[in-house]
């Protein structure tokens, strides 16, 4: 009989720097992976803007004018404008109140109805006395914005009025009783 003994690989040189380069690389990519997702949570973000933005009672009452931003924290969109929207905050803060409402908080909803919100990000352009001036709905480059938000400042009308980009479909329905809009049709609802 034999008995059965247990083989021993060798263990050779070149498996041993094998295993040294896999550890080396499991290590990089996770002092990576960790730094990268550090740097993410540094970045703008919709609920920063949101505890950073003026309430909508203070907006309509200190005299200045007012950009109303109706947002959801899972629209696409306004996640890719956050940044911007940021810049322009930082630019236009002393000047202009900005202002986030959140669609999926029951408690905007009279303003939805009133400003007939049924994309996002739709945004809201208001005077000095919280009278309505005009509307942009949807994706909206900086300068747009900027543009707009300049002639706010001045008193002056709005260059980008009527502006209309890509949307996130509001899953709520805010749109009166028997409207058969289509909730990607913006144009009726633009108020000027």
């Amino acid at each position: 009989m034999t008995t059965d003994s247990p083989i021993k690989p060798e263990v050779t040189t070149g498996t041993r720097l094998r295993n040294f380069l896999i550890v080396i690389v499991a290590i990089a990519l996770s002092v990576a992976l960790f730094l990268g997702l550090r740097a993410e949570t540094t970045a703008v973000s919709l609920d920063k803007l949101n505890q950073a933005s003026t309430p909508l009672e203070v907006a309509i009452s200190n005299g200045k004018p007012s950009i109303v931003e109706f947002y959801a924290d899972w629209c696409t969109v306004c996640q890719k404008m956050a940044p911007d929207i940021a810049v322009l905050e930082q630019e236009y803060a002393d000047n202009v109140n900005f202002v986030m409402l959140n669609v999926d908080n029951t408690k905007w909803l009279p303003e939805m109805l009133k400003y007939r919100v049924d994309g996002i990000p739709h945004f809201v352009f208001l005077n000095k006395a919280g009278e309505s001036l005009a509307q942009a709905i949807g994706d909206q480059p900086r300068t747009i914005m900027a543009n707009n938000l300049e002639a706010l400042v001045s008193g002056s009308a709005l260059p980008y009025a009527q502006a209309s980009g890509k949307v996130s479909k509001v899953s709520t329905s805010v749109a009166p009783v028997g409207s058969q809009d289509d909730p990607r049709s913006h144009g009726s609802q633009v108020v000027d």
